[in-house]
């Protein structure tokens, strides 16, 4: 039923993952499917914002982001899963969704919202790629 199971993390956020991906492990043996974890650094926001960041910052942080993400999945993921790490670069649901639709993914399992955010019923990228995906969205809440 499920081959392709796409779980966003936010690296620095551990309430992003806690939950999610372990439930999403679960899942992918449950169903022999191929899990992908993603993590998204968010973009500037504007051009101009960019120009007050040294030449290739950018460039280094999606690296960074590749190496801790990396080892995250070793320290996560059981061995005996078909796994592949996604970094991307932007807006944060934008990317998500962008990434499950060019992965083919039957669903998506992401956590709710970060715990600061208590007043949101689900958190605002959650909600956003409730919306945008076509296909089985998983929320995970705390």
């Amino acid at each position: 039923m499920y081959k392709n199971i796409l779980v966003p993390v936010d690296l620095g956020e551990k309430s992003s993952w806690e939950r999610s991906v372990p439930f999403a492990v679960d899942f992918a043996l449950h169903y022999g499917a191929h899990l992908y974890v993603m993590t998204v650094v968010p973009d500037y926001g504007f051009h101009y914002v960019s120009q007050f960041f040294p030449p290739g910052y950018e460039q280094g942080m999606l690296e960074k982001a590749k190496t801790i993400l990396e080892k995250f999945v070793g320290e996560h993921v059981p061995k005996d899963i078909t796994v592949q790490h996604i970094v991307a670069h932007g807006s944060i649901y934008r990317e998500i969704v962008k990434a499950a639709e060019r992965i083919d993914a039957d669903a998506i399992i992401m956590a709710s919202h970060r715990p600061e955010y208590t007043d949101y019923v689900i958190g605002p990228n959650a909600e956003r790629v409730l919306h945008q995906f076509k296909r089985s969205v998983f929320v995970i809440r705390e």
